[in-house]
């Protein structure tokens, strides 16, 4: 009744092929590398030394060079840019949880509470404002 499948699928995995093929915990390092490096830009943009210099040091052990740092200001709104450091620390979060990274979900956590205390005015906490 039905007729059988001729040829491979697309989703098998294809080891004769002539390119290389990363593991889930590269692509997951690349993914992390990468929500953290905009997470850095918009925490230099509130211009956020120690919580930049943390994030810098998680983006150099993922790729393994130190990451470009955001010298320019822009004009947004630090209420926009902490809602969206909120969001990407939030996704570097998951990203830290799925790979089993204790110190980038730490430091995930932690720029989150700053950012979160930043929007709601309280007072911001060690991570965020430089006090080691």
């Amino acid at each position: 009744m039905y007729e059988p499948i001729r040829t491979k699928s697309v989703h098998s995995p294809a080891d004769d092929a002539g390119f290389p093929h990363r593991t889930r915990e590269e692509e997951l390092d690349i993914q992390l590398a990468g929500h953290l490096a905009a997470l850095l830009a918009v925490t230099d943009e509130l211009d956020l030394a120690l919580m930049g210099d943390r994030i810098s040091e998680q983006v150099a052990r993922l790729r393994g060079a130190p990451p470009a740092r955001h010298a320019g200001r822009s004009d947004v709104a630090p209420a926009a840019l902490h809602r969206r450091a909120h969001a990407l620390a939030g996704r570097a979060l998951v990203v830290a949880a799925s790979r089993a990274d204790t110190a980038v979900a730490i430091l995930a956590a932690e720029a989150m509470d700053a950012h979160t205390a930043a929007l709601s005015g309280s007072t911001a906490p060690a991570a965020l404002v430089g006090t080691p």
